[in-house]
């Protein structure tokens, strides 16, 4: 089995807090995070796909389509925007890393036909990201 990871980068703002709590209860969970007038990252995505290489092609996916891909479906959907106003996948959960790691890969999942998408890693900052494998890792208790 060989990995493949496409790398891209994106802006995106959000702000962490629950409606029902107090803004010291929101300070107190999220700190800075809860910021009332939002907080932005410069993210960084990692798409990985896994598979045997093509016989003829040596390629799993072609990393060119791969990063179409992501570009349309995720950058174009979520660069410069604030993930909680601007996009239906936060209404309801928090739109922290982990949760946006698994909005990635439902969006990305059912548009990988080459290969088969294992791994979304998301950098939130240099020192936070979060990695989702899918549905594949609940049955691991």
């Amino acid at each position: 089995m060989v990995y493949l990871t496409r790398r891209e980068t994106f802006n995106a703002a959000h702000r962490l807090y629950v409606q029902a709590w107090t803004e010291e209860e929101n300070f107190a969970m999220f700190g800075k995070c809860a910021n009332k007038n939002w907080h932005g990252h410069n993210y960084q995505l990692f798409v990985t796909v896994k598979g045997e290489p093509d016989v003829h092609t040596g390629f799993i996916i072609d990393a060119k389509k791969l990063s179409e891909v992501i570009k349309k479906e995720i950058v174009d959907r979520f660069d410069h925007q604030n993930l909680n106003e601007d996009t239906p996948y936060f209404k309801t959960i928090q739109p922290s890393t982990e949760n946006f790691c698994k909005v990635i890969w439902n969006i990305l999942e059912p548009l990988i036909t080459d290969g088969v998408l294992h791994c979304i890693k998301l950098q939130e900052t240099e020192n936070i990201y979060a990695e989702y494998f899918g549905e594949q890792e609940r049955k691991h208790p």
